[in-house]
């Protein structure tokens, strides 16, 4: 044995020499670049393809869908009107791109009817399904997708966002583009551009939720018991309240259950996930949401018992799934060249430029319980304004990280309105890149426009 060369090997492995990353480097151009698979940015990249345009979508998961698929809030919320009559049919006052993704997931069956939700409806749909429906809409456009893909930073060109930067396991991408489209949901590209942006009520977000899938249930005889409102009654709330503290951890009474596609399940949107200190957690910050991971797992499980011990038709019922993260409602927002206020939703606002509708309620989730407020027989618009940073060129924004006031974006963000956002933005990009219109100079009324001749019958 050579005593040297022992020495050698054992400094080496004590003391390791920094390598070089040898992973490739790759650089593409296209025109349009959204980061962001969620509803907004599926329908933006859609969109963007069908006029022509050359579309690259990043996405951080294996899948599309954001917070309908990974957040696992598992509805189509924000279609239909809502009223004080009981016995009103739903009333649909959103059509567009929406219709469309509508369309694939009910001929793959992965939709259920509408089903009430206090004063107006929803549809459950099945997330496994939302991921093919998504998957069949971007390639049929000619979408090129990169999931596992992380946006890192964003490329400048003086005042003008050029595309980004991300990284996947074969290495780092720079990805040039004529626009950029942040579909994030956390207005991250905002953020690393250096764009004027806020979180919620002066740093205070909308807590995030665990939600879960509940397999083995009589759904049957779940409904004749509780009724058919996905909004529990106050009898459950009342229980869930007693209970909390004796004998279970229960933080949240008011709750939603909702029958999926499939037998036996129900989707359970019940946890209320703060932080051990009492705080609504952020998750932007690493540590907030790696709190609410564990903490949402473990309300999970304590839900679940009490349904088993205490709800008709849950006895035999157990856990069969659970959000691939906690279903986040508000982080990081633009500071758009509009915004939309708590006012406009509440006195349902109609805009000149307004590229979308919404019929849904406030739902502010702080303290104990939800807040819901209810716009009946009515719906607001949302003006493009809202999706266009305040500096900057050739970066536009989709999703619920548009510029809107704490309570107001407690209602615009959900899918619904997420896929009318994506919709109308993916057509300004049209006008972007085909006309040569900068992005601060598109006009809202033009988008409007297009629109309706796209099928969202705005007016």
């Amino acid at each position: 044995m050579n005593p040297g060369r022992d020495r050698s090997h054992q400094n080496l492995e004590m003391n390791p020499v920094e390598t070089t990353d040898l992973r490739q480097s790759t650089t593409l151009d296209t025109d349009v670049l959204v980061a962001g698979g969620g509803a907004a940015g599926v329908a933006a990249a859609v969109t963007a393809a069908r006029q022509g345009l050359k579309v690259i979508l990043v996405e951080r998961y294996g899948f599309c869908g954001g917070g309908a698929v990974a957040g696992l809030s598992g509805t189509v919320c924000g279609i239909y009107e809502a009223t004080d009559d009981a016995a009103a049919r739903p009333v649909k006052v959103v059509h567009g791109f929406l219709d469309d993704f509508v369309a694939v997931l009910e001929e793959k069956g992965g939709l259920a009817p509408p089903v009430r939700y206090g004063k107006t409806f929803t549809r459950v749909h099945d997330p496994l399904v939302w991921r093919e429906a998504a998957d069949h809409l971007l390639q049929r456009a000619g979408v090129k997708i990169l999931l596992h893909t992380l946006v890192t930073g964003v490329l400048h060109d003086g005042s003008r966002i050029a595309g980004a930067r991300a990284v996947s396991k074969q290495g780092a991408f720079e990805i040039r583009a004529a626009v950029t489209i942040d579909a994030t949901g956390d207005a991250d590209l905002v953020a690393m551009a250096g764009l004027p942006s806020f979180v919620g009520q002066n740093g205070r977000v909308q807590n995030p939720t665990m939600i879960f899938r509940l397999l083995g249930v009589d759904v049957p005889r779940f409904l004749r018991t509780y009724g058919t409102d996905t909004i529990m009654p106050a009898r459950i709330t009342e229980m869930l309240r007693s209970a909390n503290g004796a004998g279970y951890a229960l933080p949240r009474s008011k709750i939603w259950l909702f029958p999926t596609t499939r037998a036996n399940e129900l989707l359970c949107n019940c946890t209320r996930v703060i932080g051990s200190d009492g705080r609504e957690l952020n998750p932007l910050l690493a540590d907030d949401f790696t709190e609410a991971e564990i903490e949402g797992r473990k309300q999970v499980r304590e839900y679940a018992r009490f349904f088993r011990d205490h709800l008709q038709g849950c006895e035999h019922s157990f856990v069969n799934d659970t959000g691939v993260q906690v279903g986040v409602r508000q982080t990081r927002q633009v500071r758009g060249v509009a915004t939309l206020t708590n006012d406009d939703v509440v006195a349902g606002t109609k805009f000149r430029d307004g590229i979308a509708r919404s019929p849904w309620p406030i739902e502010l989730h702080a303290g104990e319980k939800p807040r819901v407020q209810w716009l009946l027989n009515d719906y607001y618009e949302v003006p493009f304004g809202c999706f266009v940073p305040a500096a900057g060129e050739s970066l536009l924004v989709a999703g619920r990280c548009l510029s809107a006031e704490h309570e107001a974006v407690a209602s615009a963000r959900v899918t619904a309105q997420c896929f009318s956002y994506g919709h109308a933005v993916g057509h300004a990009t049209a006008l972007a890149v085909r006309e040569g219109i900068p992005t601060r100079q598109i006009a809202g009324a033009d988008v409007r426009m297009r629109l309706n001749r796209d099928g969202a019958r705005l007016d």
